[in-house]
């Protein structure tokens, strides 16, 4: 049965009758103002490309669900864990972090792993990477760092000297580093790779008792990773390796899936943690804070259009639902404000109505106007609260239990005073831990990504940079040293005392 045909219409509907020809004074004469048609396309035209993403600009969704395997009902209220066997439909969108939207996706950076749950008390945004830890753990050195992935503002050219200066004067930047400079920073694709809420969050019981946790999202299809010459021979040949991979994986059937894991500390055992359990540059150990099974991730829908579910598609730290909430997780604290405040820029303030983002249950408030309401913006409903005229009501049930602060000064506090300034310990157990192929990797692409620093600050950089890789391994220092082609008597300069 043939598909019904429809007239070409303007956008508002009205029917067009020349879709290529441009209205003219005779065939070679100038064109009419008043071909309007041609006014509108071009003008839409002009108006395709939205911003795009300061970071995370390139990215790959899909559709999904999270089926629950294990009862955690003790740690949280939350009614996505309510009972094993439940289903929450999602969108997961991945993506590469530094590079812009026409960027490879094989590039050594970090992904982006960022998961919207659409669930009966709304939307829940699981925003975070697919590693444990992060570069910088205040949100005032976020801006700074993505300066350094960008471009040189006086060549335009991506610079090595810019990110190296950088990381090389925040030591905090060392966890991170090391992990992307492994194979690990070239991951096969997006379905062979773990995610992490990387921040802290918590957990609220029905009984109001809180707990810390933190999110594992580890691949069932294998952990696989691209060595440095095929990850820069793949991003020649296919730069839209990972997009293909995964769109191609769904469309054959051959769904990806994740198992979600947390881990749990409790307040008592925060307060006496080695480390500040709120840093994101530091692991929780899994030998004292076990991994424990919440349930199964599967993506099984490619979208039907790239730009309206995936493009527009949009994340906040800051969407956490009953059972769920935040810590005091400094980077976790900037980005509840930050990534909002991104969205209403890029897609308008009205973002949440964008049906990939929109939530499929019952939203009620009294937000009205701004760019692009297409919800009919409440009609005659009143706009203010409260009021004589609606039932709409504040569920005190849903109220968290207060916080307990244990400081009451305000200040400007060292985000690396002492007791906070362990960069070293985790990093050097992390490299200790690789196998001896996993090390030379490493090693090797740290030489590789360090031998690009030039410039009058040269020395300096790489000598600052040294240091930091000789306290947090000697093999890993000397393995870098070398490899740039260092004497012994320099090398003795950056040895531990």
């Amino acid at each position: 049965m043939m598909e019904e045909k429809k007239k070409l219409t303007t956008a508002s509907g009205i029917p067009v009758a020349n879709n290529e020809d441009s209205m003219t004074v005779g065939p070679r004469g100038p064109i009419l103002l008043q071909d309007f048609h041609l006014h509108e396309k071009m003008a839409h035209f002009n108006r395709e490309r939205i911003p795009e993403r300061v970071v995370h600009a390139k990215g790959s969704g899909a559709y999904g669900t999270l089926t629950i395997t294990n009862d955690i009902t003790q740690y949280s209220r939350a009614k996505v864990f309510s009972e094993v066997g439940k289903q929450t439909p999602l969108f997961l969108r991945f993506s590469t972090v530094g590079g812009e939207k026409g960027s490879a996706d094989t590039e050594r950076d970090p992904r982006g792993f960022a998961i919207k749950f659409y669930t009966e008390d709304g939307n829940w945004d699981l925003v975070g990477n697919n590693t444990p830890v992060f570069f910088v753990k205040d949100p005032k050195k976020f801006g700074d760092f993505i300066h350094t992935q960008k471009r040189n503002p006086q060549t335009n050219l991506k610079s090595a000297t810019m990110m190296w200066d950088f990381w090389s004067l925040n030591p905090e930047s060392l966890h991170q580093v090391l992990i992307l400079m492994s194979d690990r920073g070239t991951p096969d694709g997006y379905r062979h790779m773990h995610g992490f809420s990387s921040h802290t969050f918590s957990f609220i019981n029905k009984e109001n008792e809180r707990v810390w946790t933190k999110f594992h999202i580890k691949t069932e299809q294998g952990i696989k990773n691209f060595t440095n010459d095929e990850a820069t021979r793949i991003k020649g040949e296919d730069p839209d390796y990972a997009q293909r991979d995964l769109f191609g994986a769904i469309e054959r059937g051959d769904f990806p899936r994740w198992k979600m894991y947390v881990q749990i500390m409790t307040e008592e055992q925060a307060k006496i943690f080695r480390w500040n359990p709120f840093d994101l540059t530091k692991t929780w150990p899994q030998g004292k804070y076990p991994l424990i099974e919440v349930g199964v991730i599967e993506l099984n829908k490619n979208p039907d259009n790239y730009f309206a579910e995936v493009e527009q598609a949009a994340f906040a730290p800051a969407h956490v639902i009953d059972g769920i909430s935040y810590s005091p997780d400094k980077m976790l604290q900037g980005r509840i404000l930050s990534y909002p405040d991104a969205h209403r820029y890029r897609l308008g303030v009205n973002y949440e109505q964008i049906p990939v983002n929109r939530c499929p249950f019952m939203v009620s408030n009294y937000q009205r106007d701004g760019y692009m309401r297409v919800d009919g913006n409440s009609g005659s409903a009143p706009n203010y609260f409260p009021n004589s005229f609606d039932n709409i009501y504040e569920d005190e049930s849903y109220k968290e239990p207060a916080w307990n602060l244990e400081n009451d000064i305000a200040d400007w506090y060292n985000r690396n005073a002492p007791g906070e300034d362990d960069h070293y310990t985790q990093p050097g157990d992390l490299f200790r831990l690789m196998t001896p192929e996993a090390k030379k990797n490493t090693i090797s692409n740290i030489v590789g990504a360090m031998s690009g620093i030039d410039g009058p600050k040269k020395d300096e950089i790489i000598n600052r940079q040294l240091c930091h890789w000789f306290r947090a391994d000697v093999q890993l220092g000397m393995g870098v040293a070398q490899g740039l082609g260092l004497n012994m008597e320099t090398l003795s300069e950056h040895l531990p005392r």
